[in-house]
């Protein structure tokens, strides 16, 4: 996606109904010893920093449960637009864990210290009105009898990009997240 000119706005979407991405699957992860566990955090990391770095816009349609890992995905995306229904959180510490792939850094930056603090100190989840309402999404949508109101729109907000400059959209993402860095 990264060198295909073509590729103008990338919409990460579940072929799932009624979720986005649950997270890692915790029953694999404790059959791993240190090592693995390490690395396997670490190339979740770096998935999610290459999303993060794609050169064009990316929206998350979060169409139900985004949680752990799966709420780390919708951060590393540029927009997110979530059903009112949806089900997001970076519940790793109920689990005893932490956010280890992008989340204790990219939530802060998107709703506030004390917000991300909050949630993932207690582990909280919230909803797609909640998270709009604190900044985490962009938009939140009552979800459709099809169960993709938020898919829907996120294509019609990639459309409003779609006419925009490639090359000034692509420059205002850099520099947006450049600047975010100073």
């Amino acid at each position: 996606l990264r060198f295909d000119e073509q590729v103008r706005v990338v919409v990460f979407k579940s072929e799932v109904k009624g979720v986005f991405c649950a997270g890692a699957d915790l029953k694999e992860r404790a059959k791993m010893d240190d090592a693995e566990v390490g690395e396997f955090v670490r190339r979740l990391r770096n998935l999610m920093d290459e999303i993060a770095a794609l050169p064009v816009p990316t929206i998350a349609a979060i169409d139900g449960y985004a949680l752990g890992g799966g709420l780390e995905l919708a951060l590393a995306c540029d927009l997110r637009v979530a059903a009112s229904s949806a089900k997001m959180g970076l519940i790793e510490t109920t689990r005893g864990l932490l956010p280890g792939a992008g989340g204790t850094q990219r939530l802060p930056r998107c709703v506030g210290m004390g917000l991300a603090k909050e949630l993932i100190f207690t582990g909280r989840q919230i909803d797609g009105e909640q998270a709009f309402s604190m900044g985490l999404v962009n938009h939140s949508v009552p979800q459709n009898s099809e169960g993709d109101a938020a898919y829907q729109r996120a294509l019609t907000l990639a459309k409003e990009i779609l006419p925009q400059a490639p090359f000034a959209v692509k420059m205002g993402k850099l520099a947006i997240n450049k600047g975010m860095e100073v």
